[in-house]
């Protein structure tokens, strides 16, 4: 087999190895295992990859420096460290927090172990906490569309799904059939959004999938958005949340929110921006 057949597809090269490094977020991680389920060259390209990576890592690959050069060179760190350390003191006395850390970073930097550590612990205290709720609806909606996870119960039947609800979560959702719409029932799963457990009621239009997921919520802004190539709506009423997400049109998607409110019997609302 030649060396063109094991190459992954350019678009998707960078994609492979931020996913071999876990250096990918589920939505993307996702999509490129959906990729590699219909891909022969992603699929040869990540396994020689994989192998590759653990060849490395083996025993006996690395070189280990001998002993005395080891001794010599650590040595010669302690001394520039200690000198380092003086300055940084000297400096840090006079300014904030932040020129500290800086400074802590920049000291052990001279030990590749600990300047990983430093750098680690920078961006533990400024990356965000959490991750944004559309990226969790978009990752929650696309996984379900892999390996058969898109329901738990499947049927169209309304008074079979609301029950088979009962014991999984502690509240009770509103599930109707818009099959006379044009959007038929196809079951329904529980879901993790939000840092919760949540329901998750499936629809079809055509070919293509609506996933609603509903939780118990404080009153949110109607509203719809687009978030990588998904349309999404959310609104709120009776104390619970709702967010449906499809890859089918706006209109489509509006239209139905529209029936669901409607055959739900909840209250509408004015959407804001």
């Amino acid at each position: 087999m030649s060396d063109e057949s094991h190459r992954a597809c350019p678009e998707w090269s960078d994609m492979l190895h931020g996913f071999v490094d876990g250096e990918l977020d589920s939505v993307h991680s996702a999509q490129f295992e959906a990729h590699l389920a219909g891909c022969a060259s992603c699929s040869a390209a990540l396994a020689r990859v994989t192998a590759i990576r653990k060849v490395i890592g083996g025993n006996g690959v690395k070189w280990r420096a001998p002993e005395e050069v080891r001794s010599r060179v650590l040595s010669s760190l302690s001394l520039e460290t200690a000198a380092t350390v003086d300055q940084e003191k000297a400096a840090a006395a006079e300014n904030g927090i932040w020129p500290r850390i800086f400074a802590f970073i920049r000291q052990w930097s001279l030990v590749p172990s600990f300047a990983a550590l430093a750098a680690s612990l920078f961006l533990f205290v400024n990356l965000p906490r959490g991750i944004d709720i559309q990226d969790q609806i978009v990752a929650s909606h696309v996984r379900s569309l892999l390996a058969d996870h898109l329901a738990d119960v499947q049927t169209s039947d309304r008074h079979t799904v609301k029950p088979w609800f009962n014991g999984k979560i502690d509240f009770s959702p509103p599930v109707v059939d818009l099959a006379a719409q044009g959007f038929p029932l196809i079951g329904g799963r529980v879901d993790y959004v939000g840092g919760r457990v949540v329901a998750a009621l499936i629809y079809r239009l055509r070919g293509h999938v609506i996933n609603l997921f509903i939780w118990p919520g404080t009153s949110t802004a109607p509203g719809s958005a687009e978030r990588e190539g998904y349309n999404i709506s959310r609104w709120s009423s009776g104390g619970l949340v709702f967010w449906a997400i499809t890859d089918a049109s706006a209109e489509d998607l509006a239209a139905f929110r529209k029936n669901f409110i409607a055959q739900a019997g909840l209250a509408p609302e004015e959407e804001r921006p």
